[in-house]
């Protein structure tokens, strides 16, 4: 395998790796904390209990998003604000993940990492490689 094809297929492997675990994380806040439960978390916070709402709709459908590759790079960026948010949140906690509460690292490592996604883009098998290869330009 080229230098080019295992670039494309590990940026591949990271947009599916961030949507699964994007998916997860909103499909946790409706399963386990329910909707209503997060959102009085957040109102906890002092913030608009409606975010907890947004925050698991980005999560689920950016998190599909990601895993068929389509707008990854758009998806990618809209996703950063819920993890510095979800920085935000845990920064009382210190900086390990593992601490009551949950530390920082792991919601900065994450915005990190997808802002990365953003400048790698889709990868090989996306939606987004389809459509950029069914252009008039590229036919």
């Amino acid at each position: 395998m080229s230098n080019e094809q295992l670039t494309a297929n590990g940026t591949a492997l990271l947009r599916i790796t961030l949507g699964i675990a994007a998916i997860a994380h909103g499909l946790l806040k409706v399963f386990v904390f329910t909707l209503p439960g997060t959102a009085g978390f957040f109102e906890s916070l002092g913030l608009p209990g409606f975010l907890a709402y947004i925050t698991a709709f980005v999560e689920i459908v950016g998190g599909l998003a990601l895993i068929v590759g389509f707008q990854t790079r758009l998806v990618s960026l809209a996703m950063v604000p819920i993890l510095l948010g979800a920085m935000w949140a845990h920064s009382g906690n210190g900086w390990v993940f593992s601490n009551q509460g949950g530390g920082w690292e792991y919601p900065l490592f994450w915005a990190v990492v997808l802002v990365v996604q953003a400048m790698l883009g889709s990868g090989t098998f996306a939606v987004d490689d389809m459509q950029a290869r069914k252009t008039p330009a590229n036919v």
